[in-house]
């Protein structure tokens, strides 16, 4: 039996706070190798919140989902049908903001200019493309209540597909909801990855027609059961690497020297995993290893911030650097809204 908290309180609040927190630490220093980052930052238990605390396109992003999602349960029920519309026009206006000047993704650049016409999402969705873009936003979707496993996960794909139409990017997507939505319900740390393990197993073959339509055709798979098959065989692998680095756990050494450098999807929630895991009572900690790595900074920070604040809760951040993070006030109303 895998040990089970109570919910944590203000999980989602404390999900979205220690996603920006985390965004807005890794933005300086991204790009950047090791040594660089600590010649400007000093050493990295010490890192402090920048002045002002800017977010990037990982923040932005995340909100525009969360203002989708809400749209549409707004109307009833979420249903691929009534979460479509809402989520085009907010990737759309996201991708033509004059805020979005924070290195946003080619992948989701690409796809919301596609998305801005008449055409199939499917058509708009960069088939290729696995890149972190699509799991960085995903974590509203692990935080509204009432969903079904069927409505959550096939949000969490649906989202992800509308720019990276890669399995990977699908599954990886899916995998990162489910460990926010696991840890906001109470579930110990220490069997999360077992938990995501199971999830991967159970639902490698499982093609969400009803929330992907045809996007398994555009792929040149030989049917949908194998092109999702694809992406949960690399996040299993990934959570592999997980597992063996926290065998011999080494809080000095790089994270992505051992799960990845985060670029891609199933990297991202791997590293991510990898910092919170170390540090499942120290989320400030955890974040500030996962900013110090010569990977994708700000992503992976970024989600090792939502596991940490699905965890612990709004608690667990500082409230000197809470008070000043970007957007706080639309991260404060959809947490507001998905704690009650």
């Amino acid at each position: 039996m895998i040990p089970t908290r109570t919910s944590t309180p203000l999980a989602a609040t404390g999900t979205l706070t220690g996603l920006a927190l985390g965004d807005a630490l890794g933005f300086p220093t991204e790009f950047n190798d090791v040594p660089s980052i600590l010649a400007k930052c000093g050493p990295w238990r010490q890192m402090q919140l920048p002045e002002p605390a800017f977010v990037t396109d990982d923040t932005q992003m995340t909100l525009a989902l969360g203002r989708a999602i809400r749209t549409a349960v707004d109307e009833g029920l979420l249903t691929p049908e009534r979460l479509v519309a809402p989520l085009r026009e907010e990737f759309v206006d996201w991708s033509r903001s004059p805020e979005n000047n924070r290195a946003p993704g080619r992948t989701c650049m690409t796809a919301c200019g596609l998305l801005a016409g008449d055409r199939p999402w499917q058509e708009a969705s960069q088939i290729g493309s696995k890149g972190c873009g699509a799991n960085m936003r995903v974590a509203p979707v692990g935080l509204v209540p009432g969903l079904s496993e069927e409505q959550r996960s096939g949000a969490a794909q649906l989202q992800a597909a509308l720019t990276h139409g890669h399995p990977t990017a699908l599954a990886a997507s899916d995998l990162t909801a489910r460990a926010v939505f696991l840890l906001a319900r109470g579930a110990e740390p220490m069997g999360l990855i077992g938990r995501l393990r199971s999830y991967a197993y159970e639902n490698g073959d499982r093609y969400p027609h009803r929330w992907l339509g045809d996007l398994w055709r555009y792929a040149g798979d030989p049917s949908p059961e194998a092109y999702i098959r694809r992406g949960w065989d690399e996040c299993l692998t990934a959570l592999d690497t997980v597992q063996e680095a926290l065998r011999h756990p080494s809080p000095e050494t790089d994270p992505c020297e051992r799960t990845g450098d985060g670029w891609i999807a199933e990297e991202a929630i791997a590293t991510a995993l990898h910092c919170f895991l170390l540090f499942p009572g120290d989320p400030v900690t955890a974040l500030r290893r996962a900013a110090c790595t010569r990977g994708d900074s700000d992503s992976l920070s970024c989600l090792t911030g939502a596991l940490a604040g699905a965890h612990l809760g709004a608690a667990a951040w500082p409230q000197e650097w809470a008070e000043r993070i970007e957007y706080r006030s639309d991260l404060l109303s959809l947490g507001a809204l998905w704690d009650a």
